[in-house]
C-alpha cells in the first residue's frame, strides 16, 4: 500500500482534473487508472448506454462525472471542455481516445465514407485538443494526450482512412506541442499496436488474422487495454513536464520489425 501511495505522489495526479473522451475499452481502463491515483474525472461519449453502464458499475458509480455529447457536432469541443471545467472546477488533463475503423481497399471508399473516419478520429481530436489547449495555455499548465496507432506509421493494407487519421493526429499533436510548450502545456500521442477491444474483435476473429498479427509482435502477444494505462498516466503527470510532441508506441515491439 505504501508503494501505491508513493507512486501516486510521484505522478502528481492526486486531485488532477481529467477529461476523458471515449467510454470504450481503453478509455474505461484509463479512467480506472486516473481514479486509482486520486484524480477527478469527467467522461464524455456520444453513446448514452455506455455512460449509463459506467454509472451503474460499482467501480465508477459516484466517482465520476459523465457528459453525453456527439463531438461531430459543430462547437462540441468547446462545449465539452466548458462542461468539464464546470464539473471539475478546472482542467489539467485531457485524454482523447475515440476512434473508428473501416477495413476496405482504397478503391472501395466513397468520399462520405472517407470523411466519416477522418471526422470521428481526427477532427474530434482537434476540437477537444484545441478547446482544452485554449484553457490550459491561459492557465499556464496542462497535459493533452491523444490516442493514435501504429497505423500512423505503418502502411497496413485496408486501413487507408484510419491510417491517414492517425498520421494526422501525430502531426497535429506535434504542431500543438511546438506552439504551446512555452506555456507549460504538453501534447503527446499514444500509439498502440493491435489491442483487444470492441474495435478490433471482429477483425481478430477472422480465420488466421490473430495468429498472423501475433507473429509480427516480438513480445509474442497482442495488447490489452491495461497496457495503455501506465503510459497514459505518465504522459498526464507532472513527471512528463519535459516530454512533448512525442509519439509513444505501445506495441510489444511491432514497429521494430
Amino acid at each position: 500500500m505504501q508503494a501505491v501511495r508513493d507512486a501516486t505522489d510521484w505522478l502528481g495526479l492526486t486531485g488532477a482534473r481529467v477529461l476523458v473522451v471515449g467510454a470504450g475499452g481503453i478509455g474505461v481502463e484509463c479512467i480506472r487508472g486516473y481514479l486509482a491515483v486520486g484524480a477527478s474525472v469527467m467522461v464524455v461519449d456520444r453513446d448514452a448506454a455506455a455512460l449509463a453502464a459506467l454509472n451503474a458499475d460499482p467501480d465508477f458509480s459516484g466517482r465520476i462525472h459523465t457528459h453525453h455529447a456527439d463531438l461531430t457536432d459543430a462547437g462540441s469541443g468547446t462545449d465539452v471542455v466548458a462542461a468539464a471545467i464546470e464539473a471539475l472546477g478546472g482542467l489539467d488533463v485531457a485524454l482523447h481516445c475515440v476512434g473508428i475503423n473501416d477495413r476496405r481497399p482504397v478503391l472501395d471508399f466513397t468520399e462520405d465514407e472517407w470523411d466519416r473516419v477522418i471526422e470521428v478520429n481526427l477532427t474530434t481530436a482537434f476540437k477537444v485538443a484545441q478547446a482544452a489547449g485554449r484553457h490550459m495555455v491561459s492557465a499556464g499548465y496542462g497535459r493533452i494526450v491523444i490516442l493514435s496507432s501504429v497505423s500512423g506509421l505503418l502502411a497496413h493494407k485496408l486501413h487507408a482512412p484510419y491510417a491517414a487519421s492517425k498520421g494526422g493526429i501525430n502531426q497535429m499533436a506535434r504542431v500543438m506541442a511546438a506552439e504551446w510548450a512555452s506555456s507549460g502545456v504538453t501534447v503527446n500521442t499514444l500509439a498502440p499496436g493491435y489491442i483487444e477491444t470492441n474495435l478490433t474483435s471482429a477483425y481478430l476473429g477472422k480465420p488466421g488474422v490473430r495468429d498472423n498479427l501475433v507473429s509480427l509482435v516480438p513480445a509474442g502477444r497482442l495488447g490489452i487495454p491495461e497496457d495503455v494505462v501506465g503510459p497514459a498516466l505518465f504522459l498526464s503527470s507532472r513527471q512528463a513536464a519535459f516530454v512533448t510532441g512525442h509519439v509513444l508506441y505501445i506495441d510489444g515491439g511491432r514497429t521494430l520489425v
